[in-house]
């Protein structure tokens, strides 16, 4: 986990956080102005799943800057793409579990298994983006002598 950590380091918290919001906001907004109700629960989640998304791949598509730490937690990352992305998928099923339970006033076991179930499926997409995105961490051309 430290090292999955240390990849997020310099990942791009600002655009991930502007665009989660920005999304959410756009989902609600587009429940009410279209028929039907707007529900707000999958619109937050829905923000948290994009935030988390955003940082971890924003963090791990630049693998060649940032400090030594940091680029080798990168080259980490890529080599381990299913490793690196249990942390920010944990860390989107612990966002959603406060929204699933206090905003959808779900039990907290429901609750947990709908977080649990968001977080999956930032763990699955960023794992796999992750694994396209390995070939950014390999040097294109071999060394010269």
């Amino acid at each position: 986990m430290s090292l999955a950590g240390a990849a997020l380091h310099g990942a791009p918290w600002k655009t991930a956080a502007v665009t989660g919001g920005a999304v959410a906001a756009a989902s609600v907004g587009m429940g009410w102005l279209l028929p039907g109700s707007a529900d707000v629960t999958w619109a937050l989640c829905l923000g948290v799943s994009l935030f988390s998304l955003i940082a971890a791949i924003g963090a791990v598509a630049r693998p060649n800057t940032g400090d030594r730490v940091t680029r080798q937690a990168r080259q980490w990352a890529l080599r381990h793409p299913w490793r690196f992305s249990l942390y920010p998928s944990l860390g989107a099923a612990v966002l959603m579990y406060p929204v699933q339970l206090v905003v959808d006033g779900e039990g907290p076991f429901s609750a947990a298994l709908d977080a649990l179930q968001g977080g999956v499926a930032v763990y699955l997409i960023t794992a796999v983006l992750a694994l396209v995105m390995r070939g950014r961490g390999q040097a294109s051309l071999p060394p010269g002598r």
